[in-house]
């Protein structure tokens, strides 16, 4: 059973001129139109079914936020049907649904009647908010004396624990601390895991990939892509890198006669997998390869060794400031790390038609979890604040890392030393010193 269902949804906004348009809109009772029509949403149509992560990308003013008030009862579509079968808890724009004259205690109480929760019942669950929220005195004060932080927080505690069929995350968890933003994506996962159905929108590419089961992209009011979140995510970040300034390719150009070229001595022409490739096609990657510090092809990945990352592209056009580099995924998708010629501080000269580079990238592995990591190459056209990108293999080299020496607990293995640095005991430590 679909908890979500969008059936052909449009929400359209009046947009006046002037003040007095819409009085005389209203004074020939609207049988003579004086507003243009915006549309915020055009026929969208999707479900989400129960249990399910549902993630939304699309930039500001794509209609992300229009789509998620009206799975909140918020609004009312233009036309269209949008079908809601459950108890919904919203958290949206700061600050939403909370009177700033109330204490936070008060609004606490005032957000869970709404949502039919009588007194007892708020009473058995405002000590699990309040703990939560970790506001402290705050709680007995006036909304209005709240930083934005501070509204978050009791908002999103508010939100997780009035038991909803349907959760509503927007952007808003991006004022937070990185403490408690971290805290909410735990609950967001203990809720996931509970059948919960959520509606998450952010703009970070790393959240959206840990999170969403699928994901649509929203673009102008209308779906662009909807599926398999992976595959979303990596043509909506495409998309936005197509949309940066090319200026710099012509500003960097260089006008005088290049010198003859010459072809890399060693070329990799091999890339064993292609899960998605994207670019404008200036030029191309040839292949990759993962290689021991002698050059010799590895099978798996040691912790603790060296490696070398070997990526071989070619210019189709010219390719005034090329950057190779390459990101590393671990087995969840998410962006592990990743590096490129321009990070770090190595300047490849301006690419012709033709030519062919193979540059290498010399790593020290630190000590990973034994888990399945992916390398992602690319080569792209222009400085990091505003390039090109030409081309993309998203996870072209998969490879399992090995077991180290030791427990890894989390995703890396910090290097540390540990001293005891003083001991409190009953003199006894003291006393074997001076015999000593």
């Amino acid at each position: 059973m679909s908890l979500i269902e969008f059936q052909a949804v449009s929400k359209s906004y009046p947009i006046y001129d002037s003040p007095s348009d819409r009085l005389k809109e209203l004074l020939t009772f609207n049988r003579r139109k004086f507003h243009q029509d915006f549309w915020a949403l055009r026929d969208v149509s999707f479900e989400v079914p129960r249990g399910q992560t549902f993630c939304i990308v699309g930039e500001n003013g794509s209609g992300k936020s229009t789509l998620l008030q009206i799975v909140a009862g918020i609004l009312h579509p233009t036309s269209g049907l949008a079908q809601i079968n459950g108890r919904v808890s919203a958290l949206l724009e700061l600050g939403s649904g909370f009177n700033p004259e109330f204490t936070g205690r008060d609004n606490v109480y005032l957000n869970a009647a709404i949502l039919g929760f009588s007194t007892a019942e708020i009473d058995r669950i405002y000590g699990k908010i309040e703990e939560f929220a970790e506001i402290g005195e705050f709680i007995h004060h006036p909304v209005n004396t709240y930083s934005s932080g501070m509204v978050v927080r009791l908002a999103f505690a508010v939100a997780i624990h009035v038991d909803p069929e349907i959760l509503i995350v927007d952007e808003a968890l991006a004022v937070g601390d990185i403490y408690f933003r971290q805290r909410c994506l735990r609950k967001v996962h203990e809720l996931r895991a509970r059948g919960t159905t959520i509606l998450f929108v952010s703009h970070s590419a790393g959240d959206v990939k840990a999170l969403g089961d699928r994901t649509m992209w929203l673009d102008r009011g209308r779906i662009r892509e909807l599926g398999e979140t992976d595959m979303v995510v990596a043509k909506y970040l495409a998309a936005m890198v197509e949309k940066d300034s090319a200026y710099l390719e012509l500003k960097h150009r260089d006008p005088a006669p290049s010198a003859p070229r010459s072809q890399a001595p060693e070329v990799v022409d091999q890339i064993p997998n292609i899960d998605h490739r994207y670019g404008d096609g200036r030029a191309e990657i040839l292949g990759i390869a993962v290689l021991d510090r002698f050059g010799r092809k590895l099978a798996l990945l040691q912790p603790q060794s060296q490696i070398v990352v070997r990526i071989s592209v070619r210019a189709l056009e010219p390719v005034a400031m090329p950057n190779v580099g390459f990101m590393l995924r671990n087995h969840l998708g998410v962006d592990f790390a990743g590096t490129n010629s321009t990070r770090e501080g190595f300047e490849l000269p301006s690419m012709e038609a033709g030519d062919i580079y193979t540059v290498d990238f010399h790593l020290q592995l630190p000590e990973f979890y034994p888990g399945t990591f992916s390398f992602s190459p690319a080569i792209a056209d222009g400085v990091l604040t505003s390039y090109r990108m030409c081309d993309w293999i998203d996870n072209a080299v998969t490879m399992q890392m090995g077991h180290g020496e030791g427990q890894i607990y989390g995703f890396v293995h910090l290097p540390c030393k540990v001293q005891l640095n003083a001991c409190l005991g009953d003199g006894r430590l003291e006393a074997e010193a001076k015999l000593a």
